[in-house]
């Protein structure tokens, strides 16, 4: 230790401190930060604010790598105040840098502010599987120059396997030899990719977990979970190291990580983006879309990837569909209203003749598992234990649902999508794009299925319909981000992107 002698005590609690870490002693780490609403944590994926915000961000990280307090420099502000500097060597090599303010409590010393400066990392290994500088070069020049793409690990990128979420999965890949559609079109357009980002296996899930490589950081809100399954896209596109996300839409893997994150979010019209080289979950739902941090390079992606006669039709007047804001907690209702006002006219499904938000999602789940099944349940029954828990078991739940329930819903499922796309030929539907803000990392698994369920039961609608749906940043409730969607008729893609500017405060 250098400068001033420390105050009584303070080294010591340092030490503790350090030996709590080591341990992963929550109830220690608990008790060694200020229990205060304005207690600070911060570092290189966001600020924490309080306690409780602190509790939750630890007990989800799992601890930390084994160091050792190399120098320890205190600076005494009062008597009961100190600043505290540390560097950290880590075993493994590396060396960090902590900054605390340290509060003397009743005789005991507690961390009221920190500033965490860990390890160079070459790069975090939970937002990309592979990363370049660039990692493709663009083909051509146009409207996307200078932008780089952060490519969901579903698509072929040339030179490198598509690996799905699923190590096992990218053990057996082969390089592609091309770029999938998608990516050829925005190299082509300007565009480099940065590299391959991860994403949920087999894109079957919407939290943005996974099992293998961890959790990509929720750049808006860090103690949440970051969406998925297009969640190193978007958490990639939210920190800047990307500014475009590729990523697909099934059930609403586009739009969940745009409303988690505060970004813009687009599924395009199904079959409007050619889907060559993507590794399909479900065909009848599959769609491209991309997510970035603001409504024009959102357009310059779509200008670039789809033909220029298409994606150019009118889109009729919102209205707000009160079912989806029906289903959404009370704080995001009021916070939409707020948002959209008292003069956007309301409708209703069963006023359009529509089935319901339960009924679309069963139909969804139903075809969906029909389709995921058919396309990856060979692979999976040679593989035993190659997936994660949670979508194993939705693959499982998926291959045992009924015949005949499977066969009703395969057999309805185009009649309700002409009945949706009908409905929406002279309005576009308005309402928040999720329940509320993305749940906490410490989420259990019984309340991330809960939170799915609910979410699927908004996002259906549009998933169902094969219709394009875009997620603006235009809510906060409770400090974090909720996005507004808006849904319209086929080929409106371009007309709703423009309009939410006009009709919301985005």
């Amino acid at each position: 230790m250098s400068g001033p002698d420390a105050p009584a005590g303070l080294l010591e609690a340092v030490d503790a401190y350090e030996r709590a870490l080591a341990a992963d002693d929550l109830a220690a780490l608990d008790d060694a930060f200020v229990r205060s609403p304005t207690t600070l944590r911060g570092d290189d994926r966001g600020l924490l604010v309080g306690h409780d915000a602190i509790s939750a961000f630890r007990g989800a990280r799992g601890g930390v790598a084994s160091r050792t307090l190399t120098r320890v420099e205190v600076r005494p502000l009062a008597d009961d105040l100190a600043l505290v500097v540390t560097v950290s060597t880590f075993d493994a090599g590396g060396s960090g840098l902590q900054t605390q303010l340290w509060r003397r409590q009743d005789g005991t010393w507690r961390i009221e502010a920190a500033h965490v400066t860990g390890r160079p990392r070459a790069f975090d290994t939970t937002v990309w599987r592979v990363l370049g500088d660039p990692l493709v070069a663009p083909t051509g020049t146009g409207p996307l120059d200078g932008e780089t793409v952060a490519v969901k690990d579903l698509y072929a990128v040339p030179g490198h396997p598509v690996g799905a979420g699923n190590p096992t999965y990218l053990r057996e890949s082969v390089p592609a030899a091309t770029a999938a559609a998608a990516v050829a079109a925005l190299l082509a357009a300007g565009a480099s990719i940065r590299g391959i980002a991860r994403t949920d296996e087999f894109a079957y899930a919407l939290t943005g977990r996974n099992e293998h490589h961890g959790t990509p950081p929720n750049g808006a809100v860090p103690t949440a979970v970051p969406g998925g399954s297009s969640s190193g896209s978007a958490s990639a596109v939210r920190s800047g190291t990307a500014g475009i996300g590729l990523g697909t839409d099934t059930a609403g893997s586009i739009r969940v990580p745009a409303s988690y994150q505060g970004l813009w979010g687009l599924r395009t019209t199904h079959g409007l983006v050619d889907r060559a080289g993507l590794l399909p979950l479900a065909p009848s739902f599959d769609t491209v879309g991309w997510l970035t941090r603001d409504a024009d390079t959102l357009l310059r992606a779509l200008d670039a990837s789809a033909p220029d006669d298409t994606a150019r039709q009118p889109v009729g007047d919102p209205v707000v569909l009160t079912d989806l804001l029906d289903a959404a907690d009370p704080a995001t209702r009021e916070a939409f209203r707020a948002a959209v006002g008292p003069d956007v006219p309301e409708t209703s499904l069963a006023a359009l003749g529509l089935p319901g938000l339960d009924e679309l999602r069963e139909l969804l789940r139903l075809v969906q598992g029909a389709e995921a099944t058919a396309v990856h349940g060979d692979w999976i029954a040679a593989h035993p234990g190659a997936l994660g828990a949670v979508v194993g078991g939705r693959f499982a739940a998926a291959a045992a649902a009924p015949a005949d329930q499977v066969a009703a819903a395969r057999e309805r499922f185009p009649v309700v999508r002409a009945a949706i796309r009908e409905a929406l030929h002279d309005r576009a539907f308005l309402a928040p794009t999720v329940p509320g803000p993305a749940p906490a990392l410490a989420a259990d698994a019984d309340e991330l299925e809960r939170v799915r369920t609910a979410t699927t039961a908004m996002t259906a609608l549009a998933s169902v319909g094969g219709l394009p749906s875009v997620s603006a940043p235009v809510l906060t409730v409770d400090g974090a981000p909720v996005g507004v969607c808006l849904t319209g008729g086929p080929d409106t893609d371009r007309a709703l992107v423009t309009a939410v500017g006009r009709w919301l405060p985005a």
